[in-house]
């Protein structure tokens, strides 16, 4: 153990708080909380701790540690939360959905707010319902939703001010046109608040608000309101009769299932609101092979009610958890009001249960198929690369490089790697061109990527050391010569290939003709998969820095302008021209201006 560790585990308060293990080059290794941290951490350290081989790993790597003190065990559990978000440290139970599950979103937040389908959750003050395990049954829900109210159909953002004459829609009665300025505030916000009882699952209770709607229209003898009010009844009554009704009571409840095997973790959740269930989903938690149920539960919980939409008022479980108790008092906090989280043994609940239980089992069934059906792909793929590539060994480690501009504006270089055929994010690399020629120089731009990455090797760098088995390079012979006069001026035999994108040939080094393999072939399926990936990681850094440039200001490079007074001299003059012409005065008497700053700036600005 080193020395300064040693120090520190006699320094460690008796507080509650948030423990992070780290090894040699820094990296977060691990983060945990404790009632007592003294105790727990060292905990790790003893000679009779009885560790699993996972902990075991971790505690061999671990070199440094980093401690924050909590007032409560409640205050350390939500920290706890955001630094395993932040970090995603690799010894820490991380759970990874299967795939993105679609949400109806309603924008709230808007004066006309609208009905969108998104795969995203965020917190920006709409409401959001889901998720759902079937997008077609999203989509048909949304197209009912909006044939049945009013709501804007367009997908547009309008404030009520006319703009532009109504559309179809409005002759036909299927929006109230607020983008003409036809749309009363206080009649759209009843239909909004009439789509948001559907979404919650209290369809019944809004089928008798428009029955009462309709009853009172038939009376004021507005019969064409009341027949237009009856066919919304009808369209409602025919979902509502499809939805499984899971509980009589209406209660709005998360169920929770847990299997595990050697391969990993899978979490089933099914979603109960108003009594029915409206939809499922899994997750698949990495580490989990090697862990207690008890701990993984715990561990979704905490990571999955962060973020989550909606906490419901109950929660089962299929057993007892350790740190129930404070979760509990942690999402009480989070809605609002009480939330119960117990495990039933009997009846309704208890057959949900198991019923989530069953749903997980063939969820982490289908994944192992498709994992070991996956892994075999890999191996040909990189069986048939040696062959046809004529390499001392599979290429487990493969970089691609490739290079992104518009006429040599804001160019870029990118690095991806592929180990084991599948992509390391953590190893990607970007560069931004340094020279910059007269004309756009693709081959030179590519040499000057290949000899910074492998001179950073050469410095001993531990980020950068590992060499590749394969280099491919996006383009053709050209790119691909380039990259090899990279390659040998630096003394390293690196072997490298280009993959062009209008024919996918294969450039090889030393042969007169490309190398043309089939098109249904796994090596080459392989190199397409690892190219693309460095094409659309240079694409997206050369158009951040395009943007960048784009909306760069003169104001920018003045010393002392900052953000917020670049704003505010702009909102008030209106353009940089304006502010050039502008008199001493009138700068300095700008909010937070100071009249050397404003001396500066007209001198800057008129002087370029």
């Amino acid at each position: 153990m080193p020395s300064e560790l040693q120090a520190k585990l006699k320094t460690l308060p008796r507080q509650s708080g948030c423990y992070i293990f780290k090894d040699a080059q820094g990296a977060v290794l691990y983060v945990g909380k404790a009632v007592n941290l003294r105790q727990r951490v060292r905990s790790y350290f003893q000679k009779s701790a009885q560790h699993t081989p996972k902990t075991a790993r971790m505690v061999r790597k671990i070199a440094d540690l980093e401690w924050i003190v909590t007032d409560t065990e409640l205050e350390a559990l939500i920290l706890e939360c955001n630094l395993i978000k932040r970090h995603r440290p690799p010894y820490n139970v991380l759970l990874r959905d299967d795939k993105s599950y679609p949400y109806l979103c309603l924008t709230t937040g808007e004066r006309f707010p609208r009905l969108l389908v998104t795969r995203r959750v965020r917190r920006d003050g709409n409401r959001y319902f889901g998720p759902f395990a079937n997008s077609g049954a999203v989509w048909s829900t949304h197209q009912l939703l909006h044939r049945t109210f009013p709501l804007i159909p367009c997908g547009k953002v309008w404030d009520g001010t006319p703009k532009q004459r109504p559309c179809l829609y409005y002759h036909m009665g299927r929006c109230l046109a607020p983008c003409a300025g036809l749309a009363s505030p206080d009649e759209y916000r009843q239909i909004v608040q009439q789509v948001a009882l559907f979404l919650e699952g209290k369809g019944d209770d809004l089928i008798k608000q428009l029955t009462a709607q309709m009853e009172q229209a038939a009376e004021n003898l507005e019969f064409e309101r009341a027949a237009k009010l009856r066919d919304q009844i009808h369209a409602l009554q025919e979902v509502l009769q499809r939805q499984k009704v899971a509980q009589p009571d209406g209660v709005n409840e998360d169920v929770i299932a847990l299997v595990k095997d050697e391969r990993g973790a899978c979490v089933q959740m099914f979603f109960i609101r108003n009594g029915k269930l409206l939809g499922q989903r899994s997750f698949f938690l990495s580490e989990g092979a090697e862990e207690n149920p008890n701990a993984i539960m715990n561990e979704f919980l905490k990571q999955y009610y962060q973020d989550a939409p909606e906490v419901p008022e109950r929660i089962l479980l299929p057993y007892e958890i350790t740190e129930a108790q404070i979760i509990a008092q942690w999402l009480r906090q989070k809605r609002g009001s009480s939330v119960e989280i117990r495990v039933p043994h009997r009846g309704e609940d208890a057959q949900l249960v198991e019923m989530a239980a069953h749903n997980a089992e063939l969820a982490l069934q289908s994944l192992r198929q498709e994992l070991e059906l996956h892994h075999e792909w890999l191996e040909t793929a990189l069986l048939e690369l040696q062959e046809a590539l004529n390499l001392p060994k599979p290429p487990q480690r493969i970089e691609a490089f490739d290079i992104s501009n518009i006429q040599g504006i804001a160019p870029v270089g990118s690095m991806v790697v592929f180990e084991g055929g599948q992509p390391k994010k953590s190893e990607y690399r970007r560069f931004r061109i340094k020279w910059h020629p007269e004309s756009p120089d693709d081959f030179a731009m590519m040499k000057e990527v290949i000899t910074r990455r492998l001179r950073e090797a050469l410095s001993g760098d531990e980020k950068w050391r590992v060499l590749p088995d394969l280099m491919l390079i996006d383009g053709g012979k050209g790119q691909l010569n380039a990259a090899l006069e990279a390659i040998h001026a630096l003394g390293f035999e690196i072997p490298a290939v280009g993959l062009a994108k209008r024919h996918e040939l294969i450039t090889l080094p030393d042969a007169e003709e490309p190398l043309e393999l089939p098109r249904h072939s796994k090596a080459l399926q392989l190199l397409q998969r690892v190219r693309d990936e460095a094409h659309r990681f240079a694409v997206s850094y050369h158009r951040k820095l395009r943007d960048q440039r784009a909306f760069k200001s003169p104001l920018d490079e003045i010393p002392g302008v900052g953000p917020r007074r670049k704003k505010m001299l702009l909102r008030l003059f209106g353009s940089i021209d304006r502010i050039r012409e502008a008199s001493l005065e009138e700068l300095a008497s700008v909010p937070t201006m100071t009249r050397k700053l404003a001396q500066q700036v007209l001198d800057y600005l008129r002087e370029s």
